[in-house]
């Protein structure tokens, strides 16, 4: 089962949704970076249950516990290992789902792969997998913002059919935590309220887009071919679960542009070249051109709704499903931090690649 993620910066995730707690280690962070729980806190707070009544309300507080790799407030080199503890799993809501697969889960997969399965809230394919990922997300954007000035931030630009209308370079940490839905778009958040709440009453869900921007990244980060930036940031998007779609600058709306609209031409910048427009999303050639990286993840609807779906048993029989406990209606509002934090891994990983290489002089 694939758990780790990354290169230099290097994370293994552990933990199921309703095992005795969920966590992280990380590997390759340097020493001596400031670092304490309440850094990884901040995050884990805006990706935990029971936020808000667009969430589940799985009632966990998510409190993080730093067991090695730090000491006296600075990390050590050593691999930090990161838990979360489970407090308010209640497994027994999903006894119901024990012989039977829920439709557009992994339930019938992971049986088919792996012959046995964790049917207690999904095991190691539910979204609470990605607190580890968070955690260690906190940790590279404490490295990434002290040591090489990069800034990751994401919102929520879409949900259903509500399109928020961004400026990007307007966009601020405050403007998007100031909402429920995380959409820096008061109109939109307003309308993408009502439309989760509606989607909830009527035992449905909704799907969206989250919009990331990495700011402050240098030239020179990624490398053809294989571990191009865009690439790695792809992977690490749709690892994510319920993510179904990655694009990068223009997208998939590239298709609809000639050359002439699409190339960013160059124009002389303070510090070195710089493009006047940013079709590219700040990468081309798989490498980091120091505009701004701005990429779209699409999460597909809730797979787990209060209404009835057909399904089969895990003996092949056909039967209905009407799914109980405690589940996002949404999951956009809790999918931003999880965008956030791989974002920074992806930039982590490969700032590090980069500090690594000497270039003779010319």
């Amino acid at each position: 089962m694939g758990s780790t993620f990354g290169s230099l910066f290097r994370l293994s995730t552990w933990g199921e949704s309703h095992g005795a707690g969920i966590g992280v280690v990380v590997d390759g962070c340097p020493p001596r970076l400031s670092l304490s729980e309440d850094d990884l806190q901040n995050d884990l707070d805006r990706r935990r249950p029971g936020q808000s009544r667009l969430t589940t309300q799985r009632d966990e507080a998510d409190r993080v516990e730093i067991l090695s790799g730090v000491f006296e407030g600075l990390t050590t080199g050593a691999p930090i290992a990161v838990l979360v503890r489970n407090d308010d799993a209640r497994s027994g809501a999903y006894d119901h789902l024990k012989d039977l697969y829920r439709p557009s889960h992994a339930d019938f997969t992971y049986d088919a792969k792996y012959g046995h399965r964790d049917w207690r809230g999904g095991g190691r394919s539910s979204a609470r997998e990605t607190i580890g990922r968070v955690a260690a997300g906190a940790i590279a954007r404490r490295l990434l913002a002290d040591h090489a000035g990069i800034e990751v931030l994401g919102w929520v630009s879409r949900i259903h059919d509500v399109v928020a209308n961004i400026d990007t370079a307007a966009v601020t940490r405050s403007k998007v935590e100031a909402d429920a839905t995380r959409c820096p778009d008061p109109l939109a958040a307003t309308a993408m309220t009502e439309a989760i709440n509606a989607a909830r009453l009527d035992g449905n869900s909704l799907g969206g887009i989250v919009t990331c921007v990495a700011r402050g990244v240098p030239v020179g980060l990624g490398s053809p071919v294989f571990d191009r930036l865009e690439a790695d940031l792809a992977k690490g998007m749709l690892s994510l679960p319920a993510a179904k779609g990655f694009d990068v600058g223009s997208g998939f709306e590239a298709v609809s542009m000639t050359g002439r609209q699409h190339n960013d031409a160059f124009v002389p910048g303070p510090d070195g070249p710089m493009t006047a427009t940013n079709h590219s999303g700040g990468v081309q050639g798989g490498i980091s051109t120091g505009g701004d990286v701005v990429f779209r993840v699409a999460f597909k609807p809730t797979a787990t709704i209060a209404s009835t779906q057909d399904t089969v048993t895990v003996d092949n029989v056909a039967t209905s499903l009407e799914a109980r406990g405690r589940h996002d209606p949404c999951v956009l509002p809790r999918a931003v931090p999880m965008v956030e934090a791989m974002a920074l891994v992806v930039l982590a990983d490969h700032w590090l690649l980069q500090q690594s290489i000497d270039v003779l002089p010319t």
